[in-house]
Order: structure tokens, then C-alpha cells, then sequence
């Protein structure tokens, strides 16, 4: 008789404790009763404890961090290549001139060096104390023709999107566990995570930023019993030095022509969901959630046709037989 091969112990995704007073989600205390207006908007929207931002130096994650720092942030550590601490130094050191109680950190790191990163965070947690809020701005994106795209540069493109936010997502998050106090994850994912851009060609980076939505998903599901809360932030065509050049000029006038607001967002526009997020109050039950920060941009639309918008719109709902007021109704049926 043939031995039997034990079968591989499944694992079971927990759940949050039901008791509020084991559990680390519970609702935030009330506001103390002798507090004013203006002091519980700002514990409303308060920021504490300490963070790291991957791709730290761009100016996405510079406007941000200084808008948690101005939230009441007590330490962050950008985490950036050498190059780009380098080029970023004098806006490090305008943050430390402009926060001088807070702790600033600027530390080289890979984002897909996974035992690079796991010695930078132990780095940063060694001098900033537990680190309570990750945000993953490190990105890059590659516009080639989808028949021209080398094996190579998908790769690159889907190492430093998904794996990077992945890696560091995952050394953040077992300090966050190992604390006991919890935290929150923001991951910067896309418009392109949603739907295809046009008019560049981007298969490898809308794929990548695909993918950070469900890491963005799998770990609410699994971390919420720590106390961790993990949201994303998909942001659309933003006004940086990325966006910049008459090279471009063709490509920021069909954006335009394709949003209602007729402009890109400015690095501004992204700190209030980030504050939001991050915020110990504000953004308390908020968990596996996706901001869309684009001005509402009708990128998969091929003109304004109002059956097209609607399409696009309900995610291709078949509308046709819907009988809501939204959607175009047969002509027989517009008076029902």
C-alpha cells in the first residue's frame, strides 16, 4: 500500500477581532469636550508618528511630505537612488529648515533590492523609532509600441512598479506588525491602472500599475487585523518635470482636450488624499480604497458622443437595459 503524501496546510486569511477592546481598528475617542472648532478640524486631519516615502526626492512625494510634516508628522525618511538625493538635497535640506522639530532623513535606497531595502528600513527605524506610515511614490514608465517592447524593459518597468511597491510594502509592514500599534500603506498606483492612456503606448506600465491596485486589495484583506490600513491613490496626468518639454506639447494638448478641467493636476492636488489617508482620525475607516485624482479624464473616450461617455462611464454596463435616469434610454421609453 502506497504511503500517502500529507497535503500542504492551507493558510486562512484572519479577520479583525471582534472585541473592541482586543481589536486594533477600533473608532477613534471622541473629540474632548472642551476642544474648540478649530482644534478638532485639526485632530480631524492630524498626521503622527513617522514615515517613509519610497522615491522620496520627486515632487509628488516632496508636496506630500511636507503636507504630513505641516499635519504634525514627527519624522520621515525619503528613500531614493543616489542620484536622485543628490539632485533633491536642497529641497531636503529647505524641508529640515522649515520643520526643524521633525526628523528628516534622506537615505539611498533600490526599491527592487530586497535586502537593500530591509536594511535601510531597519536604518531608518533605528533613528526615527516605529514607523507607522509607508507611501510608495517610487515609479517609472516606458512608452514604447507594444511589438517593440523588449523583454528587458518590461521587466524593469514591472520590478520597479509592482515588485518595488511589493518589497517595500512588505519590510514596512512587518515593523508595522512586530510594533503592535498597526499603521497605513498608501501605494501610488494610476489612472493607468484603470484604463488604457492615449495616445502613448505604455502596455508595461499600465500592466504595473494594474497589479499595485490588487496588492493594494490582497494586503487590506490580510493586514487589517494588525491594525494596518492599505489604500491607494491613483493619480492622473500630473504637472512635473516629466511632463514638461515642447517634445510634449502635442501629448498635454490632447490630455487637456480629453479632461473637463482642461490642465493637469498640480503636486498640490495630490496631499490632500494623501493627508486624508495618513490621517489618524479623517481617514480611520477608510481601508482598500482607490483615489482617483485626475479632474475626471475621459481617456478611453474617442470623442463626446454622450452613449460613448456613459459606456466608458459605467464600466461598459449594458445600459440598454437599464432605467435609470443616467443612462440613454430607447425613444419609446423616455417618458417612462
Amino acid at each position: 500500500m502506497a504511503s500517502e503524501i500529507p497535503l500542504p496546510k492551507m493558510p486562512w486569511i484572519q479577520l479583525g477581532e471582534l472585541d473592541p477592546a482586543s481589536m486594533l481598528t477600533p473608532p477613534p475617542a471622541l473629540f474632548p469636550a472642551n476642544t474648540t472648532a478649530q482644534e478638532r478640524a485639526a485632530m480631524r486631519f492630524g498626521v503622527n508618528g513617522n514615515a517613509v516615502f519610497t522615491g522620496g526626492t520627486g515632487m509628488l512625494a516632496l508636496a506630500s511630505a511636507r503636507a504630513l510634516l505641516e499635519h504634525g508628522l514627527s519624522g520621515i525618511a525619503l528613500l531614493d537612488l543616489p542620484t536622485a538625493i543628490e539632485k533633491g538635497q536642497s529641497a531636503i535640506e529647505t524641508l529640515r529648515a522649515d520643520f526643524p522639530s521633525a526628523k528628516i532623513l534622506a537615505e539611498p535606497c533600490d526599491v527592487t533590492d530586497a535586502d537593500g531595502m530591509r536594511e535601510t528600513v531597519q536604518k531608518v527605524r533605528d533613528q526615527l523609532g516605529d514607523l507607522t506610515i509607508l507611501c510608495c511614490f517610487a515609479g517609472m514608465v516606458n512608452c514604447v509600441a507594444a511589438e517593440n517592447l523588449s523583454i528587458e524593459q518590461w521587466r524593469r518597468v514591472i520590478d520597479v512598479n509592482t515588485t518595488g511597491s511589493w518589497i517595500a510594502a512588505q519590510t514596512v509592514g512587518k515593523h508595522m506588525i512586530s510594533s503592535g500599534h498597526g499603521g497605513k500603506i498608501v501605494l501610488i498606483s494610476s489612472i493607468s491602472g484603470h484604463r488604457v492612456n492615449y495616445p502613448q503606448p505604455q502596455i508595461a506600465y499600465n500592466v504595473s500599475k494594474s497589479a499595485v491596485l490588487h496588492i493594494r486589495n490582497s494586503l487590506a484583506a490580510e493586514w487589517t487585523r494588525y491594525g494596518i490600513r492599505v489604500n491607494s491613490i491613483s493619480p492622473g496626468y500630473m504637472d512635473t518635470v516629466l511632463n514638461e518639454g515642447e517634445d510634449l506639447a502635442p501629448w498635454r494638448a490632447i490630455w487637456a482636450d480629453r479632461n473637463p478641467m482642461r490642465r493637469m493636476g498640480s503636486p498640490q492636488e495630490m496631499t490632500g488624499p494623501v493627508i486624508f489617508l495618513c490621517s489618524d482620525i479623517g481617514g480611520s475607516y477608510v481601508n482598500g480604497t482607490d483615489l482617483v485624482v485626475d479632474g475626471m479624464l475621459f481617456d478611453s473616450v474617442n470623442d463626446n458622443d454622450a452613449d460613448d461617455i456613459a459606456r466608458w462611464w459605467f464600466g461598459f454596463l449594458d445600459y440598454n437595459s437599464c432605467r435609470c435616469s443616467l443612462c440613454p434610454q430607447p425613444e419609446q421609453d423616455r417618458d417612462t
